[in-house]
């Protein structure tokens, strides 16, 4: 049977070994911790982007359609003037 100092020696090595391996735990978790806060922060970025380029996108198809709306207005008004002018 061992000693009580034997006991006492293997006991403070596992000790030992276990800090090591909790810090070293530690170590890697705040490190994803740092890397899922990078993500976070590119995504954000990602969705700012894509936000503006939607606001543009929208900007472009609201002028379009107020481009549509006078070109056929101005149809309209083409062949008002021709049925009237034939009708003189």
């Amino acid at each position: 049977m061992a000693t009580p100092e034997e006991r006492i020696d293997k006991l403070e090595t596992r000790f030992t070994t276990l800090e090591q391996q909790f810090a070293t735990t530690m170590s890697k978790v705040e490190s994803l911790a740092e890397e899922a806060k990078q993500q976070r922060e590119d995504i954000r970025q990602l969705n700012a982007k894509i936000d503006s380029k939607f606001d543009n996108l929208s900007n472009q198809i609201h002028n379009l359609k107020i481009a549509a709306v006078v070109g056929f207005s101005a149809i309209v008004v083409a062949a008002v003037g021709i049925v009237f002018t034939a009708l003189k």
